[in-house]
């Protein structure tokens, strides 16, 4: 009886858990989308179609001005303000049922929260700055931080067993993440500035352009690095192998659309997004693999009651991943 007590307890509460983890992992789903949407207004020239902010035209729907142009834009941004709305649900939920919760979840969907106030701002100071590139650079580099975050919320919080066989593999992970992320910024750089067309009519930015270029090696060599030695780690989770070869195919993938979006000099839209669009992907997996390689790298204590061993960390963190040598 005692034990049938314990597991209803701690199934409910792992609910709340689960409902947090799906309701940020689906954030990023949406997220991912939003900034693939931003990426089309960018390159079909529509970041201007709607001349004011934050209605289009003066109007919450323009009927009469709406084109394509103008439809992407107000699509982008009646996209982005119901991840607005989500936000505040997502904070609200955690904040509900921090007793729950890890303490830290809170915090980070609060975090969460302030990234995506500020990616409105920066949002809307892309259409009253007229694109101006710093800000343009800004807003991606903000909207792939708040993507990385829901999917960390969201990772962190999933039911994981972690088998302790991770090693090194989480810091090899976050290297690989972060430069990642900064050849994503140069990429929102090249692509503000037009830096491209630029170079290739001797206006000048070569520097920009080339640094993009050249930034591809570091983030490629670190991302192969990580799947080879996670395909010879033994006893390695399978999850963290998937992962791995995800990662390895993505990577790739992106050199390809990058080579061929720089020789048809930016005139194939689609490559353009799709490129953007992999290499926030690329990002999203290498986060995924390091929060879950962290969660099962953790250190390993044992059960006096039952002798298994299980990682500390989630011990403490996930409760209801545990069912065994429960004091009844």
């Amino acid at each position: 009886m005692a034990d049938a007590i314990f597991h209803q307890s701690a199934v409910e509460s792992s609910r709340p858990r689960s409902r947090v983890s799906r309701f940020a992992l689906a954030m990023a789903a949406e997220t991912l989308f939003l900034m693939a949407l931003g990426s089309a207004t960018r390159v079909m020239n529509a970041g201007l179609a709607c001349p004011d902010w934050p209605l289009c035209y003066g109007e919450l729907v323009p009927r009469q001005q709406m084109n394509f142009q103008v439809f992407l834009e107000w699509f982008h941004r009646l996209t982005a303000s119901s991840m607005g709305l989500f936000a505040i649900a997502l904070a609200a939920t955690a904040w509900w049922y921090r007793r729950s919760l890890p303490g830290w979840t809170p915090w980070a969907t609060t975090f969460a929260l302030v990234l995506v106030v500020t990616q409105g701002l920066l949002g809307a100071l892309t259409v009253t700055e007229l694109l101006r590139f710093d800000i343009v650079t800004a807003h991606l580099g903000t909207a792939l931080l708040f993507f990385v975050t829901l999917l960390a919320i969201g990772v962190a919080l999933m039911p994981y067993q972690g088998m302790g066989t991770a090693g090194k593999l989480p810091w090899v992970g976050l290297s690989a993440a972060l430069l990642v992320y900064v050849q994503s910024i140069l990429g929102a750089l090249v692509a503000s500035r037009w830096a491209l067309h630029q170079c290739l009519n001797d206006s000048g930015l070569c520097l920009v352009m080339h640094s993009h270029l050249a930034g591809v090696v570091p983030p490629t060599l670190a991302t192969l690095t990580l799947v080879f030695l996670a395909w010879r780690t033994p006893a390695l989770h399978p999850t963290l192998r998937k992962l791995a070869s995800v990662a390895s195919g993505l990577v790739l993938l992106q050199i390809l659309l990058g080579v061929a979006t720089f020789k048809l000099r930016l005139q194939v839209e689609p490559l353009t997004v799709s490129h953007q669009a992999i290499g926030a992907a690329l990002l999203g997996t290498l986060v995924t693999f390091t929060v879950l390689a962290l969660r099962d790298g953790s250190s390993v204590v044992v059960d006096e009651s039952s002798s298994a061993s299980v990682p500390s960390a989630i011990a403490d963190t996930f409760p209801s991943d545990r069912t065994n040598g429960q004091p009844a």
